[in-house]
């Protein structure tokens, strides 16, 4: 089938050459862009009229955690830091289900991509004794919402009897890690060009995962030659709990285990000297910049004017919804810029900066960049609109691409991901939602109420 969207007023490809156009069209064979121009557009099947719009290519978020979406806004840790705040939850996260890990991530997934996501990770990390394949839930979920899904098979291995942070409740062995990630490899990860599903492996933490289980998991990716994600450096008591019980600074332990290598992306980096922006660079790793997160845990201000200067690959991200506590990724742009702002100056990152991270800098941080990112053709049609006729927006239209970041365009009016349409004039295109917010509350409720 041929697609045209066509009378666009406003195109940000975020190719190579950061190319902007007017009056243009996007030609789609099926799930394929094949052509990009200005002008009259070719005939085609199907046609969408997007005049008083700007076009994007879908939003990509580096990092999250789905299930979290059933615990936002928790009284009891809405001011706490992370490690205070991860001690609190442990104790209501050990009893979600298969249930609740689908509905949280059909709902947390339809959230993200009425801003605009189009792909998105995810780091389940929690599997509590008892309970099994809950990354297949989740998989499930993606599948019904028909994002383009790159889940990470999430692990703790370190308890706290052993030194670690979380209970014995919810860490697993490491026999049971990598047997489970194998079998989720082989089952779901697809290698090829177009994948809506891949599969990547992510011990938690430093504080939550053992050295051995770290350095076996490495060794699992090189033979199956998939990505490899954790935590990094996300607070200053994490810099203190390295020291005290591995010697080293974050960054200098990834180095000492082989984890600063190009298949590798950190989640945060708050915490980093300059060396270590070297070595990250020299390694070319990656970086998920999660900037609401941060404030909202008083993490800090991760360093990424300067990252971005070293020339390393960064992505946005909404991580979990309990540390949020949303999924709006316009939120997330908006905030990467102001954030750098406040301690770098006004000019430390544009609103180009920040859309090109949410787009084709979170492409090659998950390594997909040769088919998502831009809009150009032999990529995938992973595609947003906005509409620029709206009371948010009056007044702002001097520069219509920036206005997307600088002012606040709302919803995402149009979504497109691998040539399905998923919203259509704001609204998506699932008639069982409020069916699923209903459970998604339900299930909230009588997790937070669980003694």
């Amino acid at each position: 089938m041929k697609t045209i969207l066509k009378n666009i007023s406003y195109l940000a490809t975020m190719d190579n050459s950061m190319s902007e156009l007017t009056d243009a069209y996007i030609v789609i064979d099926n799930n394929i862009i094949t052509a990009v121009g200005s002008g009259e557009a070719p005939k085609g099947d199907r046609e969408f009229d997007m005049s008083g719009r700007v076009v994007l290519p879908g939003f990509v978020n580096t990092h999250h955690h789905l299930y979290q979406s059933l615990f936002r806004n928790v009284p009891a840790v809405s001011s706490a830091k992370l490690f205070d705040w991860l001690v609190y939850l442990y104790e209501l996260w050990k009893n979600i289900d298969n249930e609740a890990v689908y509905v949280s991530a059909a709902v947390g997934i339809y959230e993200m991509m009425s801003t605009g996501v189009t792909t998105t990770t995810d780091m389940l990390y929690l599997h509590p004794k008892g309970k099994e394949r809950f990354i297949d839930s989740e998989i499930e979920a993606a599948m019904r919402c028909g994002v383009r899904f790159h889940p990470t098979r999430g692990s703790m291995s370190l308890s706290k009897k052993d030194g670690g942070l979380p209970p014995d409740s919810v860490v697993q062995t490491e026999e049971k890690i990598i047997e489970d990630s194998i079998r989720l490899i082989e089952k779901y990860h697809d290698k090829d060009k177009y994948a809506m599903v891949r599969i990547a492996l992510a011990p938690c933490s430093p504080f939550s995962v053992t050295e051995e289980s770290m350095i076996k998991t490495l060794e699992l990716a090189e033979k199956y030659d998939v990505l490899l994600h954790t935590h990094l450096a996300e607070t200053k008591d994490e810099e203190e709990y390295c020291l005290e019980t591995k010697g080293l600074r974050p960054v200098d332990y990834m180095e000492k285990i082989g984890w600063l290598n190009p298949r590798v992306w950190f989640a945060h980096l708050v915490w980093l000297s300059d060396e270590d922006i070297k070595k990250l660079a020299d390694n070319d790793c990656g970086m998920a910049h999660c900037p609401t997160s941060n404030m909202r845990l008083g993490s800090g201000i991760a360093p990424v004017k300067e990252m971005k200067e070293a020339g390393i690959r960064i992505g946005l991200a909404v991580d979990g919804s309990a540390s949020n506590d949303t999924g709006n990724m316009l939120h997330e742009i908006r905030n990467a810029m102001l954030l750098q702002r406040v301690s770098k100056g006004a000019d430390a990152l544009t609103p180009r900066d920040v859309l090109y991270m949410g787009t084709m800098g979170g492409a090659k941080v998950l390594r997909m960049d040769d088919y998502i990112g831009s809009i150009e053709p032999g990529k995938a049609a992973d595609i947003i609109a906005f509409d620029l006729n709206v009371l948010s927006l009056a007044g702002g239209l001097a520069d219509p691409i920036g206005a997307i970041v600088m002012c606040d365009p709302g919803k995402a009016d149009f979504v497109m991901i691998n040539g399905k349409v998923r919203i259509e004039n704001g609204k998506i295109n699932d008639t069982e939602l409020p069916e699923l917010i209903r459970k998604q509350n339900e299930i909230s409720h009588r997790l937070l109420n669980q003694s």
